[in-house]
């Protein structure tokens, strides 16, 4: 269903501006640019993403993301925020936790990704419990401490400035509230990364071409991953950003990684 609720007390973010540039992959654009960018490679993809996700990733994917909602540690009665939520694989697992009572909201800024989790959604017996909302990460339309849990999967690196989105997931957390980055990363192990970087700009690209026609929206991703902070760079971000007893967990040779913090439950 979607979320009608009226926006509340959300907060204003600056303004991008020309003058200021960031990177689109591994090219440089405008921050003003970046986020119609990100929007017309999603709007491409979007129609076989979930098919995509399980080539690509082997369909280990569904393994990570029940991993990162574990860690999340949702209660039954908890209202949740699915932030860059896609089709909806990471909501149905949390609305499978937070039971009748509780809420999952799954955002998204793209409308094609939106139909796409309104299309999997439909008739699914948790479809009660998901409201969607189309929203930008970097403005949310929520009420300060609106949730008890934020979770963000393999949406953080296409976010244009992600320590503002830090700041509005913080903010959005009640006290003691939880927040899971759950990211692509870089291996740990050397023996891994020449392969790693082989099935990223070969093996990818290539089953983007095959299926939709569209290497470039794959390369795009696989760059995207590349440019994405580390995950020590990450972790001091979330510290900046004033979440507390923040930590990671590497998944996969740390090709993936989950970080986490806590909103200071003496904090406003």
């Amino acid at each position: 269903m979607t979320d009608d609720s009226p926006d509340a007390s959300a907060s204003t973010r600056g303004d991008s501006f020309p003058g200021h540039s960031t990177h689109f992959g591994y090219s440089e654009v405008g921050e003003d640019e970046k986020a119609g960018k990100v929007a017309e490679v999603f709007d491409r993809v979007a129609r076989r993403y979930d098919l995509m996700n399980d080539l690509m990733t082997w369909g280990m994917h569904r393994l990570w993301k029940r991993r990162a909602v574990g860690i999340a540690g949702v209660r039954e009665g908890d209202s949740v925020l699915d932030l860059a939520g896609g089709t909806g694989d990471i909501a149905i697992l949390l609305a499978k936790r937070v039971g009748p009572t509780g809420r999952v909201t799954l955002a998204d800024i793209n409308p094609s990704m939106l139909a796409e989790a309104e299309r999997r959604l439909s008739g699914h017996p948790l479809r009660d419990r998901v409201f969607l909302r189309e929203a930008d990460a970097e403005a949310l339309p929520f009420e300060d401490g609106a949730f008890d849990v934020v979770t963000i999967g393999f949406g953080l690196r296409n976010v244009t400035r992600q320590a503002v989105a830090l700041s509005e997931m913080l903010r959005v957390l009640g006290s003691g509230g939880r927040m899971i980055v759950l990211e692509f990363s870089r291996p740990v192990r050397w023996f891994v990364r020449p392969f790693y970087h082989a099935y990223s700009f070969v093996v990818i690209p290539t089953l983007g071409r095959l299926i939709l026609r569209d290497p470039a929206s794959y390369r795009y991703l696989a760059e995207s991953i590349r440019m994405h902070p580390d995950r020590d760079t990450l972790l001091r971000m979330l510290e900046t950003a004033r979440f507390e007893n923040c930590g990671v967990r590497k998944l996969f040779f740390g090709i993936v990684a989950i970080h986490h913090g806590t909103k200071n439950q003496k904090r406003s």
